[in-house]
């Protein structure tokens, strides 16, 4: 997101700025309960700041920098004054930093403080994104009348939990994020990222997996042990999960997410529950990662938008609750809800010859593969978060060429298929090991024969030498599978780095340092029926010049790099 300021309003088509003269006072000092005191930036028109409705931002990656360009100074210039505070530990910030613990402490603490200062107005609006939405869900049911909105972005209520399940633990994003927040008060931190990246991707193959830090920087990080040690259910973490707070929160939330984003899942599932308790929430999601330009640029908008409004007692323009990119038609359509109605869920069958099709399999035996973790299948573009990694949309097929990557295509389409909501995969499976994964990435497949991933998800088995049925729950997704393209299903036990290989034996993750290569089958046959669960909705055509405007006048499609 290194957007600067000129650039991020020509692409958002912002309103004039009210004035380019503005202030920083640096270094407030803003006390916490336990009596340490966290630093916090204001920035301000110089003149006429006081009162203006503000902008609250906590980060743990410092105050300057890529926070203040693009996600400060468009909103200081529009009509906010903006606080952007450095979290406990971090950046000149009193206590420890010990990653998203005590953020709800914090951060009404922070609050209170900012509403009892002489230049507050008489309202706030919560801001920011991954981290920085985290610690808005971690206080959002105790939010005093004064805060008007949040705005999270590419974030959710339980932030991190869905690396670290125990059947299918993520391991490159908690472990570079970790590798990341470790160094990043050095000198030179930034560059330093991008000449180490090799040697972090490289430490992640380390055995023991508990070794890998110090190969990764030469040290120890307590972070990255907790992560290797505990599971998402683990107690370690109950102070993560605020989940439970979302059905409480009185404010209108604005939410931001990508495809192709980490926290993507556990995002949908907090705007469904707004949802289900009547709240005032509206959703945003396009074809992006997580650190792609279409979502900072997006996030200014709302706040501008949807933040701004709201702070001024006014109502923001009108739009539905829930606008989605629709991959494949290129094109941004308006939803009543997330998932939308009218998609139903239909089964798309794997058959032998490596066929997909609606049809119930007839009798056939197994496809088999051979998954080797000492080769692991590799992780190639989707949901990553890695410095010097492209994410998200990419080319598949040196991916389906290896030998231990099964493939499953429709023939071609005779017309669109538009898929939108939960997908999923029930595959019959079964391993010469007890412990294996199973991986299943949807794609779309154009004219041409280029196969493009769409989205994909992984589940880890217990008892895999048993023929039993793996539930694997892919990303959501927006696609359209145009005409003249087909639909293809891969199968496979892996996604390495993404995903930590899977050993074969059964260790811990962390101490693991056997490597047991399995020969594994799928089945596709009426008693073992492996399909793809799809929601898919009515064909309708479409103006798609029509459908790329949206109220504040972005065309976002191409900004997902």
């Amino acid at each position: 997101m290194n957007l600067g300021s000129h650039l991020t309003q020509r692409l958002l088509r912002l309103p004039p700025p009210l004035t380019r003269d503005v202030a920083v006072d640096h270094d407030l000092r803003v006390p916490m309960r336990d009596g340490a005191v966290l630093l916090a930036d204001r920035w301000r028109p110089r003149s006429g700041g006081d009162g203006l409705p503000t902008v609250l931002l906590r980060i743990p990656y410092g105050r300057a920098g890529m926070a203040a360009g693009p996600m400060v100074r468009p909103l200081a210039e529009r009509g906010f004054q903006v606080l952007i505070q450095s979290t406990r530990g971090t950046f000149g910030s009193g206590g420890t930093f010990d990653p998203m613990r005590g953020e709800r402490e914090d951060g009404l603490d922070t609050v209170d403080w900012v509403i009892g200062q002489p230049w507050f107005g008489e309202s706030m609006v919560l801001y920011g994104m991954s981290y920085l939405g985290f610690v808005q869900w971690a206080m959002a049911d105790q939010l005093p009348p004064q805060v008007r909105a949040m705005i999270p972005a590419v974030s959710e209520s339980a932030l991190s939990l869905e690396f670290l399940r125990e059947d299918g633990f993520s391991l490159e994003t908690p472990f570079g994020w970790g590798v990341m927040v470790a160094g990043q008060e050095r000198r030179w931190a930034i560059p330093r990222q991008l000449l180490e990246a090799r040697r972090v991707r490289r430490a992640m193959s380390t055995l023991p997996l508990g070794e890998a830090d110090v190969a990764a920087m030469g040290q120890r990080s307590a972070y990255i042990q907790d992560v290797l040690a505990h599971d998402a259910d683990a107690p370690r973490w109950a102070q993560l999960d605020h989940s439970h707070r979302v059905a409480d929160v009185a404010v209108p939330v604005s939410s931001v997410g990508g495809w192709y984003d980490i926290a993507l899942p556990g995002q949908l599932r907090d705007h469904q529950a707004l949802q289900a308790a009547g709240r005032q929430a509206r959703l945003t999601v396009g074809p992006w990662t997580h650190t792609a330009r279409g979502v900072g640029v997006t996030a200014v908008g709302e706040a501008l938008g949807f933040g701004l409004a709201h702070a001024r007692g006014e109502q923001p323009a009108e739009r539905a609750p829930v606008r989605l990119f629709v991959m494949g038609e290129e094109a941004w359509r308006d939803f009543p809800s997330w998932p939308p109605p009218g998609y139903t869920p239909q089964r798309f069958h794997l058959h032998p010859g490596g066929v997909l099709s609606t049809d119930t399999p007839g009798e056939s035996a197994p496809d088999g593969y051979r998954y080797d973790p000492a080769d692991p299948t590799p992780a190639v573009g989707g949901v990553r978060l890695a410095v010097g990694v492209k994410g998200g949309r990419v080319d598949n097929s040196g991916l389906e060429a290896r030998p231990d990557v099964l493939t499953y295509t429709t023939p071609v389409l005779d017309t669109d298929v538009e898929v939108i909501g939960e997908v999923g995969a029930e595959i019959w499976f079964r391993s010469s090991l007890a412990h294996a994964d199973v991986f299943v990435r949807l794609c779309d497949v154009d004219a041409k024969g280029r196969s493009t991933n769409v989205c994909d998800g992984l589940v880890g088995l217990t008892g895999a030498d048993r023929t039993s049925r793996a539930t694997v729950r892919l990303w959501p997704t927006a696609h359209s599978f145009r005409r003249g393209h087909r639909i293809r299903v891969q199968v496979s036990s892996g996604a390495f780095p993404r995903y930590n290989r899977n050993p074969g034996t059964g260790e811990p993750r962390a101490t693991a340092t056997t490597l047991r290569a399995g020969n594994q089958e799928v089945f596709h046959d009426p008693e073992h029926p492996s399909a793809v669960l799809l929601p898919v909705g009515p064909v309708i055509r479409r103006n798609g010049s029509a459908e790329r405007e949206l109220d504040n006048g972005l065309d976002m499609s191409g900004l997902d790099n």
